[in-house]
């Protein structure tokens, strides 16, 4: 359980995928590893035509990177390795053949975000309030960047980036993008979510598939960006800045 847990459910052509960490659903790189095998595994699967990625509970959607692990790197190469999970990520749901529906019932920071960002399209409820806390602690959200900016625009990703001890509404998110739609509630949310999947599940495979690819149409080269932008945020993680910054949020 302390290394979390990754959970899948296929009903009516639809695959629920459920992520889960005692840590506010951040992610250590065995349960990111984890979630990208299942993301390529329904990716092959033709009796599934469109995704609901999810994480447990009724609090955080997800925390980002593992604070612990962070303090952990001693090095580049190893910065570079555990960074470029969120790359790898990313980038799997990226080139997913399937429709993928975000669902945020809670708060998102850093990585989390850009796990928001790489969904096609994203419900969430007012209590999604998100942030990029990256540079607070030294670093920047050079892996996730790119999803962010195709997302919500270079102005929201330069906001975000900048003012990072604040949060961001879901309303605003909203606005500039990230979410399709905002709820008061979880159970009215998952009532929509239910309603746009069926309704997906039950269109062509193919023409899916064809819409998916002209969504992401140039950003072919993201298998290589992201994994340089992995190795600044591994260099920078090094950094005494950093590893005081992260002690004392733990503290």
């Amino acid at each position: 359980m302390t290394k979390g847990t990754i959970q899948t459910h296929i009903e009516n052509k639809v695959a629920t995928l459920t992520f889960f960490h005692p840590a506010s659903n951040s992610f250590p790189s065995e349960l990111l590893n984890r979630l990208i095998n299942e993301i390529k595994r329904l990716s092959k699967d033709d009796l599934v035509h469109v995704i609901i990625l999810q994480s447990e509970g009724d609090k955080a959607f997800c925390a980002g990177a593992s604070f612990d692990e962070l303090l952990a790197i001693k090095n580049i190469e190893d910065g570079k390795q555990f960074f470029s999970g969120f790359a790898n990520l990313i980038n799997s749901l990226r080139t997913c053949p399937k429709i993928i529906i975000g669902r945020a019932q809670g708060k998102a920071v850093g990585g989390g975000l850009g796990i928001l960002a790489a969904t096609d399209y994203c419900f969430a409820t007012e209590a999604a309030d998100i942030k990029l806390s990256e540079l607070s602690i030294g670093i920047g959200p050079f892996v996730i960047a790119p999803v962010i900016e195709r997302k919500m625009g270079v102005s929201a990703l330069s906001e975000l980036s900048l003012d990072a001890k604040n949060w961001k509404t879901a309303y605003w998110a909203k606005e500039k993008g990230l979410f399709a739609k905002v709820f008061e509630n979880i159970q009215d949310m998952d009532e929509s979510i239910g309603f746009l999947s069926q309704n997906l599940a039950s269109y062509n495979l193919e023409a899916l598939s064809a819409m998916k690819k002209m969504f992401w149409e140039n950003t072919d080269h993201w298998d290589s960006l992201l994994i340089k932008r992995a190795a600044i945020s591994g260099e920078l993680v090094l950094s005494d800045f950093t590893v005081k910054a992260l002690n004392n949020f733990k503290k």
